[in-house]
């Protein structure tokens, strides 16, 4: 591909994790295979669209800067422009705010997509609240997202793309326990904030209850060996910590997230 005068072409340079994002466009030169690409300037547009018209999401931006000098994704993108765009350095801390996501979050809390919704029972059983409905499309988790202040996991790179959603990650794996490991890795989470308090189907903290509350419910070997219960008053579904709660507690550790 030629163009018609290299005044007329911003470079943009993906750093780090950003370069294996980047998706081949028509527009485009892919200068070298380290994510440097000459980007030809034919109409006004912003960085953020320029970036994701190139298949990365603004989510997965942490950091930019336009000829050696800080700025953001709104800018305007010029000919002749030398754009340096940087991946999250983890862990991050999703309650300060940054140039490029002013307003913080006040406190960790998820908004899962249907196709990584895996991943929401072991965000529950860690104590997070991890809110998710199968029936969700893109609009309505992004206005949750806004609304909520919430932190958004998908492997959907249009739903990330929605200006609405601040706080994101297009997550790479496709199993939940891989997808776990991203999350915590990124956001710097090593130990379980509230483990197993959390109902994982209805995602509300359970409650306390007395064994003989409950005595009418449970199994032979189960009234004989477990003594402490806990209840989701909004499905009514029991827990206790037996051969289950073994094997999730396990799991969870492999990830690398101590519990208790």
């Amino acid at each position: 591909m030629s163009f018609e005068s290299d005044a007329r072409v911003a470079e943009l340079r993906f750093s780090g994790e950003l370069s294996s994002l980047v998706r081949r466009s028509g527009r485009a030169l892919f200068a070298d295979c380290g994510g440097l690409i000459r980007y030809p300037v034919r109409r006004r547009a912003s960085i953020k669209d320029v970036v994701e018209a190139l298949g990365v999401p603004h989510t997965e931006v942490y950091g930019v800067t336009v000829n050696s000098r800080d700025s953001d994704l709104g800018r305007l993108l010029c000919p002749g422009d030398r754009v340096m765009l940087f991946p999250a350095v983890p862990p991050v801390d999703v309650t300060v705010p940054t140039r490029l996501r002013p307003a913080p979050l006040s406190e960790l809390r998820f908004l899962v997509d249907e196709n990584v919704a895996g991943v929401v029972l072991l965000l529950r059983a860690l104590g997070f609240d991890a809110a998710y409905h199968r029936t969700w499309d893109d609009e309505t988790i992004a206005d949750l997202a806004e609304r909520e202040h919430r932190f958004v996991l998908s492997r959907d790179r249009a739903l990330l793309k929605r200006t609405r959603i601040m706080w994101g990650r297009l997550l790479q794996s496709q199993d939940p326990d891989g997808q776990l490991a991203e999350t915590v890795r990124l956001l710097g989470i090593t130990r379980a904030p509230a483990p197993f308090v959390r109902c994982l189907r209805c995602n509300v903290p359970t409650t306390p209850v007395a064994k003989q509350e409950v005595l009418h419910r449970l199994e032979p070997k189960t009234r004989k060996y477990f003594n402490e219960f806990r209840l989701c008053k909004a499905c009514n579904r029991l827990y206790w910590r037996g051969s289950h709660h073994a094997r999730l507690r396990e799991r969870l550790e492999a990830i690398g997230v101590k519990i208790g």
